[in-house]
């Protein structure tokens, strides 16, 4: 599904202004931006005080959702694809079950190195789910987190809250 649990969207928001971000324009990207979602958010938050890069491998979610528009660049790629991590903050929202655990914490590792921040919204609960609309994308290859394995896998957490479904998680990378 293009949309992530909207149950978080409220805190995730909460947690980034509680950040120490550098100014005017903070930098994010938006890996697995599905419909925008949290462009649409961070825009209404902070008007053209973000820069947003979004990354998405479906190319018809592009037209679907007006990708283009609501972003200020966007990057049709796998994430395990990118090499540019140079960014005040990295969100993972609902990311991470789409790929194997050792691919999700290498991207995770890639991210840390470069970036200020790293936030990543994650089920944790037994949660399967196949290709939808055709995007193989969708498919969760990691489907069984636990908050356990979560928190123990992932480096740089400073703190977390848990949802029904979800938890996201705050990082504070080295480069903060």
């Amino acid at each position: 599904m293009p949309y992530s649990d909207p149950a978080n969207k409220a805190w995730t928001m909460i947690a980034i202004r509680d950040l120490d971000l550098p100014g005017d324009p903070i930098t994010v990207v938006d890996v697995g931006a599905g419909a925008g979602v949290y462009a649409d958010l961070l825009r209404a938050e902070y008007g053209d005080g973000v820069h947003l890069t979004g990354i998405e491998p479906w190319l018809p979610y592009y037209e679907r959702f007006n990708l283009l528009g609501k972003y200020d660049a966007m990057s049709c790629r796998d994430a395990r694809w990118v090499t540019n991590w140079r960014y005040d903050i990295a969100i993972f929202g609902d990311v991470m079950e789409h790929m194997p655990k050792e691919d999700a914490l290498t991207v995770w590792q890639a991210a840390a190195d470069h970036a200020k921040y790293g936030i990543i919204s994650i089920p944790i609960i037994h949660y399967p789910q196949g290709e939808e609309e055709g995007n193989p994308y969708e498919r969760h290859v990691k489907d069984d987190w636990t908050v356990t394995e979560v928190l123990e896998s992932f480096k740089y957490i400073t703190y977390y809250q848990r949802f029904d479904v979800t938890m996201t998680l705050v990082a504070k990378f080295p480069h903060a």
